[in-house]
């Protein structure tokens, strides 16, 4: 699929299309559940994305054509329209309405769209879908809304419409993503500065496990409990330490007997990984994307052994990437299944993954996906 048959497709449902959108899913470099202990995150556009065509209309209706899905969709604006059961077009629904209860207006609208996100790596379809459209309502519209604020709607829709309490990196890297560039986003202030990326020589790849685990027990609900009850302990020492990004390893220690061993290996990782996202920064400054990538692999190791949220197939691919000389490898996510992140020498590449995808299907019988990404721009207009 490309823009023009995108609008090839677009005309046999509603016409000429107005103006073509893109917005890019995204990766995470370093930074793993630093987000809730008010850390930073290291996460850069990609050149996959959702791609839509848009024309306004005059039956103050919107009409969705999903190419991807075969589908279409269609709402009243008014606020009695019942939200769809589509998945799919929660994501259009709520943005259209999270933007009007900023005050702006919206009128009838006709869409098209396709993505290609590959869907369940890891990669943000959803956010690069939400970015799109907020990005082009508020261009064809002249709404005035900020990208900050772009983000923000998009973050909205998952909450309140779709039912998931996600933070607000996805949607940012999707609307402020810069080619060549990461953003290091303070997620307590929300302050943020591009990183420049540029790996001469090497290659961004993602292995996907295809491997989702059962949660059992909300290990996710219980490891910022721990990350809570440690920064409470510290700060009683400390009262300056808000969230575990505030505290250090001597912190930690004073507190290790008012503590469970889990709560303290659970801080351990976060203040390590906190410090791991700031060095990686300043390598990158310097073009070193040797410590980059032992900082990667450092991460890895935090998550399996301390924050424990690894498996058996992550843990292999990681392996696999040592054995095969990649410069770095990690998890990407939350963990308990999906894609390890791999920073890896041109000329190690193909060995790489032909390795990688041999020795993962002979231990779990399950060919692994393999994604290159290219660090990329953010939502905007396509001039064709």
């Amino acid at each position: 699929m490309d823009v023009i048959q995108l609008k090839d497709i677009f005309r046999k449902y509603y016409g000429t299309p107005d103006a073509i959108y893109s917005s890019p899913g995204r990766i995470n470099l370093i930074g793993e559940h630093t987000d809730y202990n008010g850390g930073f995150v290291l996460p850069g556009a990609i050149d996959k994305g959702i791609t839509l065509a848009i024309q306004t209309n005059e039956i103050n209706k919107v009409r969705v054509f999903s190419v991807d899905y075969d589908e279409t969709f269609e709402f009243g604006l008014t606020t009695e329209a019942n939200k769809p059961d589509q998945l799919w077009a929660k994501y259009i629904f709520g943005v259209v309405r999270e933007i009007e209860k900023r005050g702006k207006t919206v009128s009838g609208f006709d869409a098209a769209f396709y993505g290609d996100v590959p869907l369940g790596a890891g990669l943000s379809s959803s956010a690069a879908l939400e970015s799109a459209f907020a990005y082009a309502l508020n261009d064809i519209y002249g709404l005035g809304i900020d990208n900050f604020e772009l983000a923000k709607i998009g973050q909205a829709t998952e909450h309140n419409y779709v039912g998931v309490k996600c933070g607000i990196m996805d949607q940012f890297a999707s609307v402020f993503g810069k080619k060549g560039h990461l953003i290091r986003l303070d997620c307590r202030s929300l302050e943020y500065q591009y990183v420049p990326f540029n790996p001469a020589g090497y290659r961004l790849v993602l292995i996907d496990s295809r491997v989702k685990h059962e949660l059992v027990n909300n290990p996710y609900n219980r490891r910022r409990e721990s990350c809570e009850a440690a920064a409470a302990a510290i700060r009683k020492r400390h009262p300056e330490v808000a969230f575990l990004r505030d505290a250090n390893f001597a912190m930690l220690e004073e507190a290790k007997n008012e503590i469970s061993h889990e709560d303290y290996i659970r801080a351990e990782f976060v203040i390590g990984e906190v410090q791991r996202l700031l060095d990686a920064c300043d390598a990158l400054v310097k073009n070193d994307y040797v410590t980059v990538g032992k900082k990667m692999y450092e991460t890895h190791a935090g998550l399996s052994k301390l924050y424990e949220v690894s498996c058996e197939e992550l843990d292999f691919l990681n392996s696999c990437a040592r054995k095969y000389g990649v410069t770095g490898s990690r998890i990407m996510g939350g963990g308990f299944g999906g894609c390890s992140i791999n920073l890896v020498e041109e000329s190690k590449y193909d060995t790489f993954i032909s390795g990688t995808v041999a020795d993962y299907k002979a231990k779990f019988d399950i060919e692994p996906k393999v994604y290159d990404v290219i660090i990329s721009d953010g939502a905007r207009r396509i001039d064709v």
